[in-house]
This record gives structure tokens, sequence and C-alpha cells, in this order.
């Protein structure tokens, strides 16, 4: 296994019980992430997963066109799919070299599946309220990616502005911040 792999395997852990609480009826409530419902974001957190570990495989990867995966038995399937990305992510080889499909390190390709795997479940789990606590190492990691990647990524449009947040704020409230999420967002109702 490898650092990314083993990250990738924690976030995994603490993500699939987020996923299989969701209900139908939350299918339709509004997330952190203001332009995915629950049921968009489940089937975009889907889509990462898979073009990842085709990534990892130095695959072309296709995110043009977000599978709908809730006519499905998504919430078995979900861990399937997590396993083949952790699976994927433990050759050494998969962190060796430039990725041909997104064209960066693939130490940071890795990188940027986590990130994913960390924020969308903590967006889904207060979403539809429930607990949500991250890996500390995973977030450790990430707080360093995306110090190093957030102009880029705001031009990417894939972080916001950053979210200030209090000079003492725990590490995950200053990812959650420098992504360009609101920490303390809430569901309504």
């Amino acid at each position: 296994m490898t650092t990314i792999s083993k990250l990738l395997r924690e976030s995994a852990d603490v993500a699939l019980p987020v996923l299989q609480g969701i209900t139908d009826e939350q299918l339709s409530a509004a997330t952190p992430c203001v332009e995915f419902r629950v049921g968009d974001l489940v089937n975009h957190l889907f889509q990462v997963v898979v073009n990842f570990q085709g990534l990892a495989r130095r695959e072309a990867a296709d995110f043009s066109d977000t599978p709908d995966v809730l006519g499905t038995d998504w919430r078995a399937r979900f861990g399937a799919e997590t396993d083949q990305l952790i699976t994927a992510w433990s050759a050494e080889s998969a962190l060796e070299g430039i990725s041909p499909g997104m064209g960066l390190p693939q130490p940071t390709v890795g990188r940027m599946a986590l990130l994913d795997l960390t924020l969308h479940p903590w967006d889904l789990a207060v979403a539809t309220g429930q607990p949500y606590a991250p890996s500390p190492a995973a977030v450790e990691e990430l707080l360093v990616m995306v110090d190093e990647m957030g102009p880029m990524a705001r031009e990417w449009k894939v972080f916001g502005e950053p979210v200030p947040t209090a000079p003492d704020a725990d590490s995950f409230t200053r990812l959650l911040g420098k992504t360009g999420r609101e920490p303390g967002w809430q569901r309504a109702g």
C-alpha cells in the first residue's frame, strides 16, 4: 500500500456510513455545494471515484458527463467502487510520473481523489444531519495540497473563494474554509 491508498482507505471508511445513511427522501436536499443537491453530489462522488481509478492506471478520464447512479443499488456499490479506487492507488507505479489525463504529478492526482473523498462526505453528512469525523491524517495531507493548489483550483472553479476561519480553528475547519466551504453551514429545518 502507498500513503495515498492508506489515506483513501481511512476516508472511504468514514464516507461509507454517510452514504449508506442517506434516505431517498433526502436526495433533493440542499448541500454546502450550492450547485449540488444531495443526489447530484452522490452522482458526482461516484464520477470522481470511478474516474480516479482509471487515472491511477494512467487511463483517460471523462468528467464531461456525470452518471446517474441513483436508480441503482448505489449505497452498496459505493463500498465496492472505493475498494477499487484504493486498489488502483496502492500500486507504487500509480504515484510515478505525470498524469497523461490531468497533466499533473501522479501524487497530486491521488491527493485530488483524497480531497473529494474527504470533503464531499462532509457535504453529504451536514446536508442529511449525520455525524462526520474525517481522518486526521488525510486532513493534514490535504492542508498542504490545498495551500499549494489553491489559486489554480479557484481558477478552475474547483474551489470557491476562501472562507475566513478563526485563528485557533481545528485543521478540518481550516481545510473547509480554504476550499471555499462555510464550515458552519447547516441544513434548512
